[in-house]
């Protein structure tokens, strides 16, 4: 993608780093575990390839590791496309390591588009026709991306938002569970998983984006973490309201 931390631009790059990486995130996860693997495009002279599909060739390689989700995390924001579509979202492969997976849906419902919607004929006439928990979030993801307004931002040039993780964390594990990150970057998960009550192994190189983790770990953990929740509907600012009052993520 070319950001500040990356030392290649090269699809081939990719395909080469992640034939040593995957094998080993194999190894490290327990079997029932998952593996949520956020990635974006390559694009050169406006062709683009998806990475997604680049590591799930390498992914599909180890045994008894399926794919249950291809997530679709979908943002409003982002650079504008001159000769093709803006892109305006990336993928989160979910991969598990065998069949016997954790799957909390009651924790990660979200508000029914129709809450009172109710059967208008046989024999549940007349009751909800929708679960009054909550509808399953499915596998697009509407999530605002962290830009300058948002409460979350820190200095890192791509982070992802808090919400993102949460949601994984919540439907894929258990309090008390453990939660590895070898890309730490700001913290996002980190914060997510001790928020959340799990525990939490991560890594980074970069010293800058590790103080910046170290603080927003010594937030969670005193409560204090500052984030916008996965089950918080998308705003939609009011086209009548004054500039000076436009709703903050």
């Amino acid at each position: 993608m070319g950001k500040e931390y990356e030392s290649s631009k090269s699809y081939s790059d990719f395909i080469a780093f992640h034939e040593k990486l995957i094998p080993e995130l194999y190894r490290v996860t327990a079997p029932g575990g998952s593996i949520c693997w956020q990635v974006g495009y390559h694009v050169k002279d406006s062709i683009v390839t998806p990475l997604d599909y680049l590591a799930f060739s390498i992914f599909s390689k180890q045994k008894d590791l399926h794919l249950r989700n291809r997530v679709i995390w979908a943002f409003g924001h982002g650079l504008h496309g001159k000769n093709r579509f803006s892109g305006r979202h990336e993928v989160v492969l979910w991969l598990t390591k065998g069949d016997n997976y954790k799957f909390n849906l009651d924790s990660i419902r979200i508000e029914q588009k129709y809450p009172g919607k109710r059967f208008y004929k046989g024999d549940k006439k007349g009751e909800y026709s929708s679960n009054p928990k909550g509808k399953n979030p499915s596998d697009l993801w509407e999530i605002p991306v962290v830009n300058a307004n948002h409460v979350e931002k820190t200095a890192h040039p791509c982070q992802f938002p808090h919400a993102l993780a949460q949601r994984f964390i919540l439907a894929l594990t258990d309090a008390q569970d453990s939660v590895f990150d070898p890309f730490m970057g700001s913290g996002t998960t980190a914060a997510a998983a001790l928020n959340e009550s799990r525990k939490f192994v991560g890594a980074e190189l970069q010293e800058a984006y590790w103080s910046i983790t170290k603080d927003r770990v010594k937030s969670a953990l005193a409560g204090e973490l500052k984030f916008r929740p996965h089950n918080k509907p998308i705003m939609i600012p009011d086209p009548t309201a004054s500039v000076a009052k436009k709703p903050m993520l």
